[in-house]
């Protein structure tokens, strides 16, 4: 993972990847969002539910905590082992939307999360044991904040990116 320095290359490389990823989407006829495809996992709506669920759940962790609020990670609904249930409740929450709806709500998410970003001093950011939800979020590593914006949003963009592309080379 890579180890970033400053908000603006955290942000830079979130906005990178980002831009990516959902440019992917632009194409997409509306009545094809639901079309399952042999050789790939998520149709175009569940590969965005999942997007939005993850960077809405970082977002409500830091809400949460900055309301004195006690964070469960990964949500108060779902454990760690339980993570094929909550991306069950990604789908089922999110995927109904239209892709433009789903688009604009990551868009929202992720201007959320530079703000969050941008609110944070440096050492909140990128020095461990800032945050309870982040201590609380792993059994044995200690990661800063920044790390779990890196794996719900960098990480994943390209990720799925690369499926949504295989997506559209099968289907479209």
């Amino acid at each position: 993972m890579k180890q970033y320095t400053s908000k603006t290359e955290l942000k830079s490389e979130i906005e990178n990847a980002y831009r990516k990823y959902i440019n992917e989407f632009h194409h997409i006829p509306e009545e094809l969002k639901d079309q399952r495809c042999e050789d790939v996992d998520r149709t175009p709506a569940e590969n965005l539910a999942y997007q939005v669920g993850w960077t809405t759940l970082v977002l409500q962790w830091e809400q949460d905590e900055r309301a004195g609020l006690d964070v469960k990670t990964p949500s108060d609904k779902f454990k760690w082992n339980q993570l094929g249930e909550l991306y069950q409740w990604f789908t089922d929450t999110y995927a109904g939307l239209s892709l433009h709806e789903l688009c604009a709500k990551l868009d929202t998410n992720i201007t959320a999360i530079y703000e969050m970003i941008d609110s944070m001093s440096d050492e909140e950011l990128f020095l461990p044991h800032q945050r309870k939800w982040a201590d609380g979020a792993t059994k044995s590593a200690v990661w800063p904040v920044y790390k779990f914006i890196h794996v719900n949003t960098v990480a994943p963009f390209g990720t799925f990116r690369t499926k949504i592309r295989k997506w559209k080379k099968l289907s479209l």
